[in-house]
């Protein structure tokens, strides 16, 4: 297994911190969402994953703003679940 650098990961992320942002945010669908790593896993832990996918290229910042919207139209279909159910 290669080691992962941040070098490596800045190179399709803006900063440091833009880095933990993402690698945290596919680290946790990883661990809980249920999503298949885009790299071979390597017995490696999600964390892992999810820097050497960002520094592959496979994931980019953009996974920040498009789960948001995910998130948002999830729970407003959930609501709207809601109000149906009340006016039956």
């Amino acid at each position: 297994m290669a080691r992962v650098t941040v070098e490596d990961c800045l190179e399709h992320v803006a900063n440091r911190f833009e880095l933990v942002m993402v690698a945290s945010k596919r680290a946790r669908q990883l661990a809980t969402g249920g999503k298949d790593p885009m790299v071979e896993e390597e017995s490696d832990k999600p964390t892992v994953i999810a820097l050497r996918e960002v520094a592959e290229g496979h994931i980019t910042p953009e996974i920040l703003d498009r789960e948001d919207e995910l998130d948002a139209e999830e729970e407003l279909a959930g609501v709207m679940m809601e109000v149906d159910n009340e006016a039956l």
